[in-house]
């Protein structure tokens, strides 16, 4: 029976293999095929697991996998590829010296041996489009290996280096999160957040990730006040919603003689004489 594996190696890079006749278990250091040669990997997934990820993420293109999980890593092999983790800081340091002899525009961000050593992986970001051919002729000859230069967003670049946030834990992009997902401005202003860069961006210069981990809840709990600049009508006659604090679970509202009150929810719903659960503004009757 052919089962499928999603095997992890640095950084973020994964990849989607086939196995046959192999106990594999997450967390397993395997070799597998890999573009004219083999590769050292860990497995991450097994099973349907492996392959919900693998056609949720686009990554499957045909029903099995075109390259095949060949055996289970001995720890020398383990241990060689460490190894090769600690000469690709070498790598790095030789390739930015031959980016700086060509005077070309580009950040060299982190370099990743192929367990065989049959190709070396460069990652790079760069505004604009790199005239590299030159440099690719050099660090071939240099590393005597094909080599594969690999431009990256700054996104990517935060996900493959790593860090600390400013929450004070490790970024979540190069721990935990599967995936990298646009964010948007809206979601900032859905949760009423500042609207300052420094305050809603992330060490990678681009909006935090984590403003999409609560938006759901805020979208919800939003829906069962009015909407500000919507007028009611209560006791008092009609006015005008002027904010909501959905924490405190607060409306502010603002009579046609302009005087100010607060009210908790649960009062204004008294006043409106609208169920619980339903919005207290008039929305509804106006698009009937």
């Amino acid at each position: 029976m052919v089962g499928f594996a999603e095997v992890r190696f640095k950084g973020t890079r994964k990849g989607y293999f086939s196995y046959s006749e192999i106990d594999l278990r997450p967390g397993a250091h395997v070799i597998v095929e890999a573009d004219r040669g083999e590769d050292l990997g860990e497995v991450s997934a097994v099973g349907a697991i492996a392959e919900r990820k693998c056609s949720s993420s686009g990554g499957c293109e045909t029903p099995t996998p075109e390259h095949r999980v060949l055996r289970l890593a001995r720890p020398d092999e383990v241990t060689r590829c460490d190894g090769l983790r600690d000469d690709e800081h070498r790598v790095r340091q030789k390739t930015r010296e031959l980016v700086t002899r060509h005077n070309l525009k580009m950040k060299v961000t982190e370099a990743e041996w192929q367990y065989d050593r049959n190709k070396l992986i460069i990652y790079f970001t760069a505004d604009k489009r790199v005239d590299f051919r030159q440099l690719v002729r050099d660090l071939a000859r240099t590393f005597r290996t094909r080599i594969e230069l690999k431009q990256i967003g700054v996104r990517d670049e935060a996900a493959l280096l790593g860090g600390v946030g400013r929450c004070g834990r490790e970024l979540c992009c190069s721990t935990w999160l599967p995936e990298l997902r646009p964010v948007s401005l809206q979601l900032a202003k859905d949760q009423r957040l500042s609207l300052n860069p420094a305050q809603i961006s992330g060490c990678c210069g681009r909006l935090m990730c984590c403003l999409m981990y609560e938006h759901r809840t805020y979208v919800e709990a939003r829906r069962r006040f009015p909407r500000e600049g919507r007028t009611v009508r209560t006791g008092r006659g009609e006015e005008r919603v002027v904010s909501i604090d959905i924490w405190s679970e607060t409306v502010s509202l603002k009579s046609t003689e302009g005087e100010l009150r607060t009210l908790t929810l649960e009062e204004l719903r008294t006043e409106v004489g609208q169920p619980r659960g339903r919005r207290v503004d008039r929305d509804k009757k106006e698009r009937s």
